[in-house]
């Protein structure tokens, strides 16, 4: 059975950006059994903490998409984030809004894989950790990463964003 077309734009990007694990592996999109929509379900599902689920989260900056990869650990400080980045309204933004920008729905939006690239700020708290996971285009699926490599697949900006 051929994975997912959102899984399979996911890995294309993880090759093509050369994502290599610490033993110079290429990076795996990997599926999970079942769906996992939130945090604390992907930490439990791969048995690590829920810091160390980078989260994908769309959010509608002036109009513009921003994804912000924010460890599971915590909530985005929209009001911060905004004054960080001279943003005058940032807020969550609809399921819609993701699927246009993204192609993929909320609770499987990658890192990368969307049809454009997306300005992106990566959470520095996820240096906290040395391998992160984030989602692999739907639900279900998954890769390990980490924070350096996030910054530089998605062409990041650190920041902090709790």
């Amino acid at each position: 059975m051929q994975p997912h077309p959102n899984v399979q734009a996911v890995q294309r990007a993880l090759d093509e950006a050369g994502a290599r694990d610490g033993s110079g592996e290429a990076r795996l999109v990997r599926l999970l059994p079942d769906a996992v929509h939130t945090a604390a379900a992907a930490a439990e599902a791969l048995g690590v903490a829920v810091g160390a689920i980078a989260n994908s989260l769309i959010f509608d900056a002036d109009g513009a998409p921003l994804l912000v990869l924010t460890s599971g650990a915590h909530r985005v400080d929209t009001a911060g984030l905004a004054a960080t980045l001279g943003v005058t309204r940032l807020r969550r933004a609809t399921p819609e809004f993701v699927k246009q920008h993204t192609g993929q729905v909320i609770g499987g939006v990658a890192p990368v894989g969307h049809p454009a690239p997306l300005r992106t700020v990566v959470d520095t708290a996820l240096t906290g950790y040395d391998e992160v996971w984030a989602a692999g285009g739907v639900p279900r699926a998954v890769f390990p990463t980490t924070y350096a490599e996030l910054l530089r697949i998605t062409a990041g900006a650190p920041a902090e964003v709790a």
